[in-house]
């Protein structure tokens, strides 16, 4: 379903809008290809279909008013949140990650989640419910978004540029490349828990936990 929406980025000028739209739902529904869909612009913007300076601001939009909204889901809906959608044992393990790297990082967590697709949603929603000034929240959460939008868009732009005269190229570079550091961050997650596992004990005082799976 998602897939067929973000195939219909064109030249068109709708084409912002489902950008901004996919965007502003990743939050709320981490299954959404945000992501691909600002790649993609990407590289429309390269070869003239697009505005990139257009695409990076709706992105960017669309990203931090999501943020904004599951922030404040958690901040008045807490209990019914937590009973419908952290119910189970991964997403209560997932909250309390959260719960713990917020008390500790704070705002750096919101930098570094929107890189996350699990990560994002719990730390926006737990940064409501811990009741994190909504003033520190935007502050962090506007350079999250601008440099989440940037990242994908320029990704998919001189993965467009690079392939002129085969757009689709560029567009399988920059998804691969994409997907590469996600494979990485990931690779690295589990070669941790595994050594932890082998040594028999948890993170050292001061470690940063990793996110639940």
């Amino acid at each position: 379903m998602w897939n067929s929406v973000v195939d219909q980025i064109s030249g068109a000028w709708w084409s912002y809008l489902i950008v901004f739209f996919l965007a502003y739902l990743d939050v709320l529904l981490p299954i959404v290809p945000s992501e691909t869909a600002v790649i993609t612009a990407g590289v429309l913007a390269a070869s003239g279909d697009m505005h990139l300076s257009l695409i990076l601001f709706v992105a960017a939009l669309g990203a931090i008013l999501g943020d904004n909204t599951a922030y404040f889901l958690g901040r008045y809906f807490e209990q019914p949140l937590r009973r419908r959608l952290f119910a189970g044992e991964k997403a209560r393990d997932r909250i309390d990650w959260a719960e713990r790297q917020i008390g500790r990082r704070g705002g750096e967590l919101i930098v570094i989640a929107r890189f996350i697709p699990a990560g994002r949603t719990v730390v926006t929603v737990a940064c409501g419910w811990l009741k994190m000034p909504w003033r520190r929240f935007i502050l962090f959460d506007l350079l999250a978004g601008t440099i989440w939008a940037c990242y994908a868009g320029l990704l998919g732009y001189f993965g467009g540029k690079a392939f002129e005269n085969s757009p689709w190229k560029g567009l399988l570079i920059a998804l691969g490349t994409a997907f590469a550091v996600t494979a990485g961050t990931e690779g690295v997650r589990w070669l941790r828990r595994r050594r932890r596992a082998r040594r028999g004990v948890g993170p050292a005082a001061g470690e940063e936990r990793p996110l639940p799976e």
